[in-house]
C-alpha cells in the first residue's frame, strides 16, 4: 500500500509527521482517529483529526497536499440523505398566544 506522510496540527499530535495510509483514490481518510489507552484501566480517550489542504501553489493554484486539524469536539457525525427519505421534520412550534381583545366599555 502507498503511504505519505501528513503533518498535523494542533492536540496532542501537534507538530508531528506521520506516515498515513492512502485510499484506492490516493487520498488519506477525511478522518483520524487515535484513541489513548487510560491509565485507570478505563475506555480509551479519542482524539480526532480532520483531514485540511494544506495550501495551494501562487501560479496555479494547484493543492500542495493535506494536514490533519484537531477537532477538538470530535468525529461530526453527519446523517445520510436517500433521495426517496423523508426529509426530517422541523422541531414543533411553540401554540401562539389568543391575539387580545379590545377592552369593553
Amino acid at each position: 500500500m502507498k503511504s505519505e506522510n501528513t503533518p498535523f496540527r494542533g492536540g496532542p499530535l501537534d507538530g508531528r509527521v506521520l506516515p498515513i495510509l492512502l485510499g484506492p483514490t490516493g487520498h488519506p481518510p477525511k478522518w483520524y482517529e487515535v484513541p489513548v489507552p487510560d491509565a485507570d484501566d478505563g475506555p480509551p480517550t479519542v482524539y480526532a483529526y480532520r483531514r485540511e489542504p494544506a495550501g495551494h501553489t501562487k501560479r496555479l493554484g494547484i493543492q500542495r497536499g493535506w494536514v490533519y486539524e484537531y477537532a477538538p469536539g470530535g468525529r461530526e457525525r453527519r446523517e445520510l440523505k436517500w433521495p426517496w427519505s423523508k426529509p426530517s421534520a422541523p422541531p414543533a412550534a411553540p401554540p401562539a398566544a389568543p391575539p387580545a381583545s379590545p377592552p369593553d366599555e
